[in-house]
Formats: C-alpha cells, sequence, structure tokens
C-alpha cells in the first residue's frame, strides 16, 4: 500500500486489488506512528466539532415534522401500546447506527454511499446515493409546506387580521422563497456540517417550547370541551374523556410506520461522524444513544399530554386542535411561530447529505471547490421550492418516498452493508450478528410491504387517513 500526497491536501491510497480511491473515505489509523502523537481518525479531515454540538445535530436531524401526528397515533393503539411500540422503534433505531459504525470501522470509509459501493460496487452507490437524495429532498419538501401553510396564519393573527386581504407578505409561496434565500440559503453554504451545531441547538429549543405548551396546556383545557366563541369541539359522550391503554382500529397499523419514519437520521449519521472531534465508534455511538433517548422522551411526552388534551377527537396536526379552541391564543400563536422556526432551520442539516451524495456520485475525486459546494445548493432549493410552488397537494408522492426510502435507510442497507462489509473470517455468516443483521433487513423490506399496502389501500377505498411524516 501505498500513501501519496496530492495538491489539495488531501491523500491517496492504492493498492494492487483496489486500485486508486480517495483516502476521505478512509476513517482508519495510520500504520505507524512516528512523532508519538496520536493521529486523527480521519486522514484527510481533522474533525472540530464538539460532542455536545453533535448530540444538537443530529438530534435536530432526527426530529421532524412528524412530532405533530404522535398523539393522534398515540389515540389509535393506547398509551401502553405506544410505549412498547415506540420504545422497540428507538431500539432498532440505535441498533441501525451500530450497524452503521461497524461496517464504516471495518473498512474505514465514513460516507453511506461509499458503504455502498464497498458492499455492491458502483450500482451500491449509486442506489444509496438515491435513496438518501430521494428521502432527504421529500423531508425538506414537508418542512417547507409547512412554512408555506402555517407562516401566513401566523402573520394574519400577529396583525390581528381574521382573513387573508390579498398582501403580497400573505401569500405562502412569497413566504417560502423569503424564506429559502434570507434563512436557508446562508446556513446551507455553511462548508461543514458542524458550524450548523448552534441552529441546531436552538431549533431544539423550539421544540422544547412547544413541548412545554402541550403540557401546559393539558391543564388549562376542560374535557368534555365547551364551546369556545364559535369554535366547537363535538364531544359529548363520557367515553370520550377517558385514555385507553390499549386500542385496536382500522388506523392502528400506521403507527409502526409513523414511529420508524420519525426516528430517520442515518444519512447524516456518517458526516457527524467525520467532523466530530476525537472521533471513535464508542463517542459516535453515545452521540446517536442521547439523540435517540432525549428525542424518545420528547416523542412520549408530547404524544401523551397531546393526547390526554383532546383524547378520541385528536387529529393528525395537533396544533389544529389548539386552534379550534382558541385561534386567538397568544401562546399557541407563539408555539406555531417556534415550530416553523424549527423545522426551516431543519432544512440545511438535512441538504448537507444530498450534496454530499451529489458529490460521491459526480464528482468523487474532486478536491473541494466554492463553485459547485454553491451551486448545488442553490439548485436543490430552487428544486424543493418549485416543488412545494407548483405541487398542490403531493401527500401520495410523499407516502411512497417515505414507504421506500425509510425503511431502506434504517433497516434494510445497514443490515445489508453489515453482512457483506464485516469479513466472514471474523464474523460467520451463521454467527448472531450476521444472523440478528439479516432479520434486520427483512423487517425493513415487512415494513415496506406493509406501507405500500396501506398506501394501496388509501388508493382503493379513497379515504384520507394519516401521513406518514418525518
Amino acid at each position: 500500500m501505498e500513501l501519496q500526497k496530492i495538491p489539495n491536501g488531501n491523500h491517496k491510497m492504492m493498492t494492487s486489488e483496489e486500485g486508486m480511491f480517495d483516502a476521505g473515505e478512509c476513517e482508519e489509523f495510520l500504520p505507524h506512528k512516528t512523532d508519538g502523537k496520536k493521529r486523527p481518525q480521519f486522514t484527510d479531515f481533522e474533525g472540530k466539532t464538539s460532542f455536545g454540538m453533535s448530540v444538537f445535530n443530529l438530534s435536530n436531524a432526527i426530529m421532524g415534522s412528524g412530532i405533530l401526528g404522535l398523539a393522534y397515533a398515540m389515540s389509535n393503539t393506547g398509551i401502553a401500546l405506544f410505549l412498547i411500540l415506540l420504545t422497540c422503534i428507538a431500539a432498532l433505531s440505535a441498533y441501525s447506527v451500530h450497524l452503521l459504525l461497524k461496517s464504516a470501522g471495518v473498512v474505514g470509509i465514513r460516507a453511506y454511499e461509499q458503504l455502498g459501493k464497498r458492499a455492491f460496487g458502483h450500482t451500491g452507490k449509486v442506489l444509496a446515493a438515491i435513496i438518501i437524495t430521494v428521502h432527504n429532498i421529500g423531508a425538506m419538501s414537508s418542512y417547507l409546506f409547512i412554512v408555506k401553510y402555517e407562516l401566513p396564519l401566523v402573520i394574519q393573527a400577529f396583525l390581528g387580521r381574521p382573513t387573508s386581504t390579498g398582501e403580497w407578505f400573505f401569500n405562502g409561496n412569497n413566504l417560502i422563497i423569503i424564506v429559502s434565500v434570507l434563512i436557508i440559503l446562508p446556513l446551507a453554504l455553511m462548508r461543514h456540517l458542524g458550524y450548523l451545531g448552534y441552529t441546531s441547538g436552538f431549533s431544539l429549543t423550539c421544540m422544547v417550547f412547544f413541548l412545554i405548551s402541550v403540557i401546559y396546556k393539558k391543564f388549562n383545557i376542560p374535557c368534555p370541551f365547551e364551546t369556545f366563541g364559535n369554535h366547537s369541539l363535538n364531544t359529548t359522550a363520557e367515553g370520550d374523556c377517558e385514555a385507553k391503554l390499549f386500542t385496536i382500529n382500522q388506523q392502528t397499523a400506521y403507527t409502526v410506520p409513523i414511529l420508524a419514519f420519525a426516528f430517520v437520521c442515518h444519512p447524516e449519521v456518517l458526516p457527524i461522524y467525520t467532523e466530530l472531534h476525537n472521533p471513535t465508534k464508542k463517542r459516535m455511538q453515545s452521540i446517536a444513544n442521547i439523540s435517540i433517548l432525549g428525542m424518545f422522551t420528547m416523542y412520549l411526552l408530547t404524544a401523551v399530554f397531546g393526547y390526554l388534551t383532546f383524547y378520541v377527537t385528536v387529529e393528525a396536526e395537533l396544533l389544529h386542535m389548539y386552534s379550534r379552541v382558541d385561534p386567538l391564543d397568544v401562546l399557541i400563536l407563539c408555539v406555531r411561530l417556534a415550530v416553523l422556526l424549527a423545522v426551516t432551520l431543519t432544512v440545511p442539516v438535512v441538504l448537507f447529505p444530498i450534496r454530499r451524495a451529489i458529490l460521491q456520485l459526480l464528482f468523487p475525486e474532486k478536491p473541494f471547490h466554492w463553485l459547485r459546494h454553491v451551486g448545488i445548493a442553490v439548485t436543490l432549493l430552487f428544486l424543493v421550492n418549485l416543488l412545494v410552488i407548483f405541487v398542490p397537494n403531493i401527500k401520495d408522492i410523499f407516502g411512497i418516498i417515505g414507504a421506500t426510502s425509510a425503511p431502506s435507510l434504517i433497516f434494510i442497507l445497514p443490515g445489508l452493508f453489515y453482512i457483506r462489509i464485516v469479513p466472514i473470517d471474523q464474523e460467520p455468516m451463521n454467527s448472531r450478528p450476521k444472523i440478528q443483521a439479516a432479520c434486520f433487513s427483512a423487517l425493513g423490506f415487512l415494513f415496506m410491504i406493509m406501507s405500500m399496502t396501506f398506501i394501496v389501500l388509501d388508493w382503493v377505498n379513497g379515504e384520507s387517513r394519516s401521513g406518514v411524516g418525518h
């Protein structure tokens, strides 16, 4: 093996079996030490992002708009069954991160797409890049859809306008362009993901404020519900205000994919790992565990207190319920604004893996260049804005994307990577870790089939059911 220095400061490694590949994909320690100092784990980049900032970034990547629908999910499972399912999904998500980190450590590769290449050749690399791109574009679009429809209502409420009067600042399409140019684009132009730790921390703070408000409102909204102004909730039966531990109905089966998709963060794991100061597998696994545990806690508390406020009448969008109770509630208006800020600041974090996938696919051996860096970010935001502006209802598109890409990223690909990458002489195919990884991938295929079945049933029956959001 020969280590060569190239002009941009990166290294190239050549082996007789594999030819030349970018050592930017290598995260193994150098084979020898000459000065007694500890070498950076990534030979082309020494991470500087702190442990805490990495937790903020990964937590922000996990947190999605799906948190608004968890109370509705609990109403279709009951508190106990929801807790069981949420715990299982969180544990499986942490195990999935373990498979990714173990695979990355074995071959010294830090990019999701390059793991695909090592496992299945160029086809695997292309497939992983496409799945990441499609999934994260869907996530970015869902966040901007929230901005498009919620921000005009917030502006109306703060200006005391009961209805839109047609001004340009009440037009959602105008607002998402302004938000994209003034807020999202500057953050997306950051060269390193670690710099977004501060905005990620602020975004999480906004969602904590949302959670505190949900808990506070539980003790301020009576049940059975009374009429507030011209807005009333049709709950007259006594049973409507009773919490249930277990509930099985037509919507219960949707809860598993909803919860699974709520923990999708895997495209961001390896980029965050790359930029981590003193990167080790144990240190990154701790970051993942803390992030998943934090989001597990927020998800559970939001679902419980949202459900215990509205019980069986809760809708898929929790904030709409509070507006029906009192549309001019100042606290809820502030919560809406906080949620808008949170989803807006999440978009740049989601954009980074897409740009990385495109670079790995189209420019795998090119050095960093600002024009390419900026051009990809501008193009992605432009395309996502077009999608959000001109497609009035992309529920079915999001459903298909979520039903295929999310199980692939969480379950199928990490398990297959582990099976293919970890050498047989280290772990035979009949070893327990390999069998677990195989079962894990099979579970992902089961989730995919189940989710697609739900979508087809929706189309056949023509019913509007709860969407799956991240």
